[in-house]
């Protein structure tokens, strides 16, 4: 088999495998069982992201809440339902818009996104112990930046004529 090389050489390229490698990191799903794990917790490791998310952003439309985890609706639908049926989210119509199907955490899932959010706590102290506040201070900044920035852009990559 030939070996192919990676030949870009663009001005954003090591910016861009950089971010590659950040998503392909927090999408391992070794890391989702080890922060289950972590946080002493039982939780299906499919469900995982979808409650931090929840948690996070919620209550979430279940449309935006499968953009963001990258499955699609009926998937998610049903992993939702799941969680439902565990009590850790309570599925429910949008206050303003009733064809619009949410998720919202629950009391239960709280307690457990809280356990989750204090084993992350401890990841980051590791990661950032030899870091010195200003450097972490200012990725956090630099991050949310290119968030805004990034997202902005709605999906239209094209550059405007």
């Amino acid at each position: 088999m030939k070996k192919v090389q990676n030949t870009h050489n663009g001005q954003f390229d090591p910016l861009h495998n950089s971010l590659l490698t950040l998503v392909g990191a927090f999408n391992r799903p070794q890391r989702d069982l080890a922060m289950i794990k972590g946080a002493g917790i039982e939780l299906d490791r499919a469900l995982f992201p979808l409650l931090v998310q929840i948690g996070r952003f919620g209550p979430i439309g279940v449309g935006e809440l499968a953009d963001r985890v990258g499955r699609d609706y009926t998937t998610v639908s049903r992993q939702v339902a799941k969680l439902d049926e565990t009590g850790l989210v309570q599925r429910q119509k949008n206050a303003s818009d009733k064809r619009i199907n949410e998720a919202a955490i629950t009391p239960a899932g709280k307690a457990m996104t809280d356990k989750i959010d204090a084993q992350r706590e401890q990841i980051y102290q590791r990661v950032f112990a030899h870091w010195p506040e200003e450097d972490r201070a200012a990725l956090e900044q630099l991050l949310q930046r290119f968030v805004t920035d990034f997202s902005a852009l709605r999906g239209d990559e094209r550059e405007e004529a």
